[in-house]
């Protein structure tokens, strides 16, 4: 795999902070009893992922707030894409889009939360050596 330079790209790939190489989770998100479960740390550069226990609490602040974009997007796609549905439409609407988007709803609410609160910034050094290792 090619590295990834840019903070944003990494994120979107769910990288590591400090390296951009190694997995923030250790499961495909399609597991649904795993999609979860991140290593304790890097298994490139070893940084750790949790930098203080509790720390993953302040991603339901972030996922309230995809949920909340969710909850808006579907009720204007009902509205004009169906023409006013009926109540139940919405709620079954936002009911099965909020289920599906859950792992990746969970997982980027705690990707942002470790790359803007985590303390951790890229170290173009330390993600070379850790390549450099990895050779």
């Amino acid at each position: 795999m090619a590295h990834i330079q840019s903070s944003a790209l990494s994120l979107l790939a769910l990288r590591c902070p400090r390296c951009h190489e190694g997995k923030l989770f250790s499961y495909s998100s399609l597991n649904l009893t795993k999609f979860a479960e991140m290593p304790g740390q890097c298994p490139v550069c070893n940084q750790t992922y949790e930098p203080e226990p509790g720390f993953y609490w302040g991603a339901m602040f972030v996922s309230y707030g995809f949920s909340v974009a969710i909850f808006l997007g579907c009720g204007l796609l009902c509205y004009y894409a169906f023409g006013d549905p009926a109540v139940w439409v919405y709620v079954l609407t936002v009911t099965i889009v909020v289920l599906v988007t859950t792992p990746l709803v969970l997982r980027y609410s705690r990707a942002i939360m470790l790359y803007l609160f985590g303390g951790v910034r890229y170290d173009a050094t330390r993600a070379e050596k850790a390549r450099m290792a990895g050779e």
